[in-house]
């Protein structure tokens, strides 16, 4: 559900109780945690967003490049909540780290509902908080970054084509033909 809402104080007041006191207490873990000199936090994309704003990363999200490149945001959909982990999108090592850290916490793997870049829960008690606090301390602005670079430069290369072939095609097979004989 995106929300209408432009500030995060309104978009937390449009909220049930439950719900606000849950997104409440994961924001703060964010918060404790953020990088401040290269993170803000906003209204994105209907959501709470955690993001690199243009001072710091002047091209923008490359999907919308007036939009600030899009780090961590925060949501109340129709039936769950959830966190969206960009940081850990696309990153095979960071997301281990994640899963690995979350299993140590206590926590059970089966029930980490986890997207690509998003964890879903319907209470705060669902998720690692401590875990989740180290998830965002792990990458700061600027390896964010430029792991995000690397990603759009590797994408943006030509894809390699095959050698091209030096021997040449195998002939056709023989047709026989009838041969009229008189």
């Amino acid at each position: 559900m995106q929300s209408q809402a432009d500030t995060v104080q309104k978009y937390l007041l449009q909220l049930p109780a439950d719900r606000r006191a849950a997104l409440e207490a994961v924001r703060a873990v964010i918060l404790k945690n953020l990088d401040k000199k290269g993170l803000e936090e906003g209204m994105q994309y209907g959501m709470i967003g955690y993001f690199v704003p243009h001072r710091v990363f002047p091209a923008g999200y490359h999907c919308d490049p007036r939009q600030p490149l899009p780090y961590a945001a925060l949501a109340a959909q129709k039936n769950h909540m959830a966190i969206y982990l960009m940081s850990a999108y696309g990153d095979a090592d960071h997301e281990k780290w994640l899963r690995d850290a979350w299993a140590k916490a206590g926590k059970q793997l089966d029930m980490l509902d986890m997207g690509k870049s998003c964890i879903r829960f319907k209470h705060v008690e669902d998720l690692a908080l401590d875990v989740l606090g180290e998830a965002i301390r792990r990458v700061p602005a600027k390896s964010f970054i430029d792991r995000y670079q690397a990603t759009l430069q590797a994408r943006s290369k030509p894809a390699k084509t095959p050698a091209k072939a030096t021997a040449k095609p195998p002939a056709k097979p023989a047709t026989k033909t009838a041969t009229k004989t008189a």
